[in-house]
């Protein structure tokens, strides 16, 4: 539906009265540059003669405009430069991409169009194979038919809420559930059960049968956690509204990660070399390795010695579960070939527990340099690192988020590892992102994900995951009882008399120091310390590796303890008032023990057993019936999807699955995964676009006399602009630093330049103008046209768009002399241009 708002009037549009008025509601296409190429040159013939800048004369230049003529003396220094403005944002875009072309890399010619296709392919078939496995679980776990064809639902059964659950009608939004009771219908003389629902103006009232086609759980099992607010019965256009934004968050994730693939299929390097080496450094692995290992080990190896697609795999297992000998096998792979290769943790802590660990192991080779970089180091270390990484002299660097800094050169970089890249933050995640599209990239995560979640993203990114125990493994045993000091001291002694560490965790900062006192009363000769987040993160750092080295017997803190660490020594974790943690962090929490072949203990205190709500009940009960290794992932499953799909998209989507709850968020997530192949946009060849403008500039004499080789430049201009964005960019930088700003009329044929360029990189081979409408021929599809047009940041342009059939139409409310058309025409596709990095081109 057409809509009518009124724009500011732009700079551009200065030298002719301002279109102010704009409407939407048609569709675009692309007509032929005036210039012509006669020869196939594409680099610049500068000579880099010193020409006087065209900005500082008065250029005299005409533009044809069809039966009007327009002269103008001199391009008005008020109009803003859109192609500078555009150029920058490219040339940032590539830098990002290249990291500064710090790091070296063999890339060859990309892949072909069928390989893509096979690709996506590959991608739906596995979609398919996850989806079908998936049903079968939830199927199972419900109690179904069986029947794997049905729909995949993430629906709940309203017989198994609780009054005060909070419940998501599909329709309607959230809303209390407040219990179901039997109600005769109008008409009938049979008594059947009803739903009721509160919302925010009134009382929904629903029969059992409708209900559990539309309600969906907002929060995980025995969690709490309220909405921002309770949908309304009478208006579900906010509903509708936060639904939609769920739904394009979920979109833009999906098609981003087939993006990263995409563009490291385009990548490729020389397989590494199946060295026999590699057997004998595996034969030191003083344990037999479990399935799941064995498995992983095979996955990596083919990544890196059978594809000449650089490696993305993530390798997913709880600590002690044997990560870091796969990380070791790889390294030894990439090492023992000449490369170098990082490996980044988020903490000190974690990276000199893998200094320790990997220096032990690779201390057989002496050829093969291992080196820590840390802020704890001093200025003249930190020096004599940075040279020895430069001149190839380190094969193996460990260390935090520093080694990404510009002061670390590699000279042949060729694996990056990184442990729980999901506790990075935002600017170090974004470094890490670019160092990825240029070298070999093994993830490692602490956190579990379901194999039902695997198997959905099977296709997505390469992931193995190890989720059996090592043999010497001993359960853990998990005690529950109501708190007392005298419970407390036993445990802690039993601990201490086997030479062990003690763990004692609390929900809040508020009670630690109360904790700490009585611990140092009774306990006047153990050394013990306070963690948490408040902390200055040196003195939190310090803490814990004094705490892994031993020194520290007792470490006191909030739920901070770090997921990754391995302490072999403390078997003893003490939780008070853990009816305040979520099942999950629970989970988490009691396999922070348990890491080498003693029996730990996890001891969780309740204040009063009559004290504790339903659902911690519930909690207690649950955890009570769950002591052995490998449970734990069943009980908490639900929460660790939440997490685990955190760390394969590399951020967490709390937000955004606060908008429609969990159960709604994942249904909407696993819909579009199986329906992957319409978040395509395919780019067209330049040739095939027409911009159908009837505008040809004609250069003045005096800027073609200030040229050395006009007709070589024009032609060049074209054929870069037929090459690809990048190489239209690169030409025109460098005809401004040859030349200086080049006059209106020349201005005028590099728009037209780029607005077919960019035309092509959309997918839209036409553009037209049929009476105030601008059409543009395209052949995305309405979804991919949606997600473009909601990541547009100008309003004015993302509100006149309109999709019918396979055009894009906006409708100006008065007509605009041609230039400023073109002008308009090339801010509109800059702006949709600047939407494609989240989807997928190709």
């Amino acid at each position: 539906m057409a809509a009518t708002l009124i724009l500011k009037p732009s700079p551009s549009f200065s030298a002719h009265p301002p279109p102010h008025l704009l409407h939407a509601s048609s569709p675009f296409r692309l007509s032929t540059l005036f210039f012509r190429p006669t020869t196939t040159i594409f680099s610049p013939p500068f000579h880099h003669h010193n020409h006087t800048s065209s900005s500082s004369v008065t250029v005299f230049s005409t533009i044809a405009t069809g039966p009007d003529r327009i002269t103008r003396f001199e391009s008005p220094e008020s109009e803003s430069d859109l192609i500078s403005t555009f150029n920058d944002k490219i040339l940032k875009q590539e830098f990002t991409k290249r990291n500064s072309g710090r790091y070296k890399q063999d890339s060859g010619d990309g892949v072909t169009d069928e390989e893509v296709e096979k690709y996506i392919q590959l991608v739906k078939q596995q979609q398919q194979r996850g989806l079908r496995e998936l049903k079968r679980g939830r199927l199972r776990t419900a109690g179904g038919s069986g029947n794997e064809n049905a729909g995949f639902s993430y629906k709940v059964d309203p017989f198994s809420l609780e009054e005060g659950d909070y419940v998501v009608h599909k329709k309607v939004g959230i809303g209390r559930f407040m219990s179901i009771r039997p109600s005769i219908p109008e008409g009938s003389t049979t008594p059947i059960d009803y739903v009721y629902i509160q919302y925010a103006d009134g009382v929904a009232k629903l029969p059992v049968k409708q209900a559990s086609k539309f309600l969906y759980r907002y929060n995980l099992p025995n969690e709490s956690g309220a909405p921002r607010g309770l949908g309304r019965l009478k208006d579900t256009s906010v509903w509708e509204k936060r639904k939609i934004k769920g739904k394009v968050a979920i979109q833009r994730m999906v098609v981003d990660l087939m993006e990263v693939y995409l563009n490291r299929l385009r990548l490729r390097r020389p397989p590494y070399p199946k060295n026999p080496a590699m057997a004998e450094f595996a034969s030191q692995f003083p344990f037999e390795p479990t399935p799941d290992q064995k498995q992983a080990f095979i996955d990596v190896e083919k990544d890196l010695t059978e594809r000449e697609t650089p490696m993305d795999r993530l390798i997913c297992g709880d600590v002690g579960f044997g990560k870091t000998e796969v990380a070791q096998r790889a390294l030894f792979c990439v090492v023992s070939s000449g490369k170098q290769a990082m490996v980044l943790a988020p903490t000190i802590v974690l990276a000199k527990q893998h200094f320790g660990v990997i220096s032990e192991r690779f201390s057989k080779y002496p050829n093969i340099r291992v080196g820590l970089m840390s802020r704890f180091q001093t200025r003249l270390e930190r020096e004599e690192y940075y040279n020895l990484i430069q001149e190839g002299e380190l094969d193996i660097i460990i260390g935090t988020h520093s080694l990404l800094g510009s002061r670390v050169t590699y000279d042949k970089l060729g694996l990056l590892i990184v442990d729980e890249e999901q506790r990075f933050g935002v600017k170090q995640k974004e470094m890490i992102a670019s160092l990825k599209t240029s070298v070999d990239v093994l993830t490692l995560s602490a956190t579990p994900i379901p194999r039902t979640l695997y198997l959905a993203l099977t296709g997505f990114r390469d992931c193995s995951l190890i989720t059996t125990p090592p043999p010497q493994r001993v359960p853990i045993k998990t005690h529950l009882s109501e708190y007392s000091e005298e419970k407390v001291i036993s445990a802690i002694n039993y601990e201490l008399d086997r030479g062990g560490q003690v763990f004692y965790v609390l929900p809040r900062i508020q009670g630690l120091e109360e904790v700490i006192s009585f611990l140092e009363k009774t306990f006047p000769d153990l050394e013990i310390a306070l963690a948490h987040g408040q902390l200055y993160s040196k003195r939190l750092e310090k803490t814990m590796a004094r705490f892994v080295d031993g020194e520290i017997k007792i470490l006191v803190s909030t739920n901070i303890v770090e997921s990754g660490l391995d302490i072999q020594n403390a078997n003893t974790i003490i939780i008070q008032d853990f009816q305040q943690f979520g099942l999950a962090q629970l989970y988490q929490l009691r396999g922070r023990v348990g890491r080498s072949n003693k029996e730990a203990h996890a001891h969780l205190f309740y204040p009063n057993k009559l004290l504790l709500s339903p659902a911690a009940q519930k909690r207690l009960e649950a955890l009570e019936e769950c002591g052995d290794l490998g449970q734990g992932l069943q009980l908490a499953e639900r929460d660790m999807t939440i997490r685990g799909f955190g760390n394969i998209f590399g951020v967490q989507q709390t937000g955004d699955i606060g908008n429609v709850g969990i159960d709604l968020f994942f249904e909407m997530l696993f819909e579009s995964l199986s329906t992957v192949d319409v978040h395509r946009t395919r780019p067209v060849p330049y040739k095939s676009v027409k911009l159908e403008l009837d505008l040809n500039p004609r250069l003045s004499s005096e800027y073609i006399n200030n040229l050395d080789n006009p007709i070589e430049i024009i032609n060049g201009a074209e054929k870069a602009a037929e090459k690809d964005t990048s190489s239209l960019v690169e030409y025109t930088v460098d005809l401004r630093r040859q030349y200086g700003k080049e006059p209106y009329a020349m201005e005028v044929l590099l728009k037209k330049l780029y607005v077919k360029r960019m035309a092509a990189d959309i997918g839209i081979t036409r553009i037209y103008v049929s009476g105030k409408t601008v059409v543009m021929m395209t052949n995305m599809s309405q979804q991919v046209f949606k997600m473009i047009r909601d990541a547009m940041l100008s309003d004015i342009h993302r509100n006149m768009l309109v999709f019918e059939g396979d055009e894009i139409k906006a409708e100006l409310l008065i007509d605009l002399p041609k230039d400023q058309l073109l002008t308009w025409i090339f801010q509109l596709l800059s702006e949709l241009h600047s939407a494609l990095p989240a989807l997928i081109r190709y």
